[in-house]
């Protein structure tokens, strides 16, 4: 476990052990608002290349803001901190930009284009930046979408949606993955379908954040935890670790 400095000035120094770690992906003393409400309170953590993060917390610990303050969509709006991939400052770019950059973001919505059929959906990924995977190599990790690929993608199931909103996110050059409650609302049948998915990401070795209430199968899939509460990192270690620890589990995630 990485442990946090709540000493005075220890915010100083667990930004200060941010900024200098190693890593592909790193946030650094993130600060973000819907409107004049504070959200994202000071967040940093690091990731390395390959590594399968969760991010979790309770309802409302700022799991979902944080991710989309990654992401560089509108809102939240970031004020204060940096945001490293790859040596690129994410933090300066907007939502096209870091999607061009290889972010890719699966939101808990899925955000499947109506009146486009699967195939177009994804055609539609590839227009712009550069390319991912190929339509054949989709088809064949996802073989419910094969057969669906003349169907208009929004009359499909919540489960067969989720998986072309993640099959739309690899269809680009990805170097970092964001998974918003990829498992919200679906079958058992389904979500272990959508864990297999997220298994074979991890195993192709692409950086991935995956934000999940169903924190225990998040921890099974992720190398590394992070928990948030209120806004800030209160843990940051490895998966096991939390899986070990009831009283941990209790404490911030309810379980």
């Amino acid at each position: 476990m990485t442990p946090l400095d709540h000493t005075p000035g220890g915010a100083a120094r667990n930004a200060n052990h941010a900024a200098t770690a190693p890593a592909f992906f790193s946030a650094w003393d993130l600060h973000a608002y819907y409107g004049e409400s504070y959200i994202v309170q000071g967040v940093n953590f690091n990731i390395h290349e390959g590594e399968v993060v969760a991010l979790l917390g309770r309802n409302g610990a700022g799991k979902t803001s944080t991710l989309r303050t990654i992401a560089r969509v509108d809102t939240p709006a970031l004020r204060h901190g940096e945001i490293w991939l790859d040596h690129q400052p994410l933090h300066t770019m907007r939502a096209h930009q870091a999607a061009n950059l290889g972010v890719g973001l699966v939101p808990e919505d899925r955000r499947i284009i109506p009146g486009l059929t699967v195939e177009e959906n994804l055609q539609l990924a590839q227009i712009t930046g550069p390319k991912g995977w190929s339509l054949d190599r989709i088809y064949e990790s996802f073989p419910r979408l094969a057969e669906r690929r003349r169907q208009e993608a929004i009359t499909m199931s919540g489960g067969e949606q989720q998986m072309l909103a993640v099959a739309r996110a690899l269809a680009r050059d990805l170097k970092l993955l964001l998974l918003d409650e990829p498992y919200e609302g679906l079958a058992p049948v389904i979500v272990q379908e959508i864990e297999r998915i997220v298994a074979s990401i991890k195993e192709l070795g692409i950086t991935t954040i995956l934000v999940e209430q169903n924190a225990v199968a998040a921890l099974q899939l992720a190398d590394r935890a992070i928990i948030l509460d209120m806004g800030t990192v209160v843990f940051d270690g490895t998966a096991k670790e939390v899986l070990d620890n009831a009283d941990l589990r209790h404490e911030y995630l309810a379980i």
